[in-house]
């Protein structure tokens, strides 16, 4: 496989291209200060001398505080219709966070998408770009990542940055999984049929309970924040957390 990266720096974007890489894939990284993301003949022109067979579709806006428009809709938008004309696979990740706090999961597939503001709007609607766009595409939902710790934004990284005790809810069960499960099934979902995919690991676990797997006794429970955000969805085969972390 030669895949087109963008996000190839991002917490899931590394630990995708490390997979891929492993397997002997071919990667080319998308870099927006060479390729501009709003400016149709030089995105399509990439796309097409990069030879890529797939486009993996993992940016965000990380270069404004307001980019979220530009970088998750209209250029998601671009990239679903590029890839359409050019006959190359896309996926495009997406996030649980498509459903609001109010929502009570487990979500599945069938589960209809209710955020009506912020990140997970955003997200929201470029789904339905996505699929407008490019029939063909392929959406792949993530929960919260958990990685070594060293990363930015993922879930045990944020935990060890807190000072003193780290309260966690035992009414909240997130969705999550670990990276290299994700970058594993991200591979996966380029060679599956196309359509929407939903990967969480997380079949019982509370945040409480993840947490105190991670980082140990500082964790302390809370029941301030009550949700199901579980996703159940096995086609991509999520491995459980049982076997990722301490019973």
């Amino acid at each position: 496989m030669r895949a087109l990266v963008t996000g190839s720096r991002g917490t899931v974007g590394k630990a995708l291209v490390a997979h891929l890489r492993a397997r002997g894939d071919e990667v080319v990284a998308w870099d927006r200060a060479s390729v501009p993301i709003d400016r149709y003949e030089p995105m399509e022109r990439f796309v097409r001398e990069s030879g890529a067979d797939v486009v993996f579709h993992l940016a965000v806006a990380s270069q404004s505080p307001n980019d979220g428009l530009r970088v998750t809709y209209e250029w998601t938008s671009e990239l679903a219709w590029i890839c359409r004309v050019l006959g190359r696979r896309f996926v495009f990740t997406s996030t649980a966070l498509v459903f609001s706090n109010r929502a009570e999961g487990p979500f599945t597939p069938a589960s209809q998408p209710d955020a009506a503001e912020g990140y997970g709007k955003e997200k929201r609607e470029a789904e339905t770009r996505t699929f407008y766009q490019n029939p063909d595409a392929t959406i792949v939902r993530l929960g919260w990542q958990i990685g070594d710790g060293t990363g930015s934004n993922e879930m045990r990284a944020s935990l060890l940055r807190r000072e003193g005790p780290v309260e966690a809810s035992v009414r909240w069960l997130p969705a999550c999984s670990f990276l290299d499960d994700t970058a594993a099934a991200l591979r996966r979902a380029a060679e599956a049929p196309p359509g929407l995919y939903m990967f969480d690991s997380n079949t019982r676990w509370t945040f409480y309970e993840i947490a105190r797997a991670l980082v140990g006794d500082r964790v302390v429970p809370t029941d301030g924040f009550a949700q199901d955000q579980r996703m159940i969805d096995p086609r991509l085969g999520p491995p459980p957390l049982d076997t990722r972390l301490p019973l």
